[in-house]
């Protein structure tokens, strides 16, 4: 896992790379992503947090987020969003893969 500024993610993260989906999902609070358990990717996802603060979770450890933070998830990395805040913990996410 890597951590941005939203002004770092066009022309680090972004830039020669097709977002294939994405999505905005809410969580509230006490909730975990991804219940079924382990989760990965074959390609990198990236997390804006819009609202909220909690922890993302990569293989195990735990990294604090709040709204602002940006995340790029590596492939085959188990990743998990966990809402702790007073507010629904609300993150953009997108699927990214190399354009070649």
């Amino acid at each position: 896992m890597k951590q941005y500024t939203l002004a770092d993610l066009l022309p680090t993260v972004l830039a020669g790379n097709v977002v294939e989906r994405g999505g905005i999902t809410r969580y509230e609070s006490g909730t975990r992503s991804h219940p079924e358990g382990h989760h990965i990717h074959e390609h990198h996802e990236v997390f804006v947090i819009v609202q909220g603060s909690g922890h993302i979770e990569i293989d195990g450890a735990r990294t604090p987020l709040r709204a602002g933070d940006v995340f790029l998830v590596e492939p085959g990395e188990d990743h998990h969003v966990i809402s702790e805040g007073e507010l629904p913990l609300q993150s953009a996410w997108m699927h990214v893969r190399s354009a070649t």
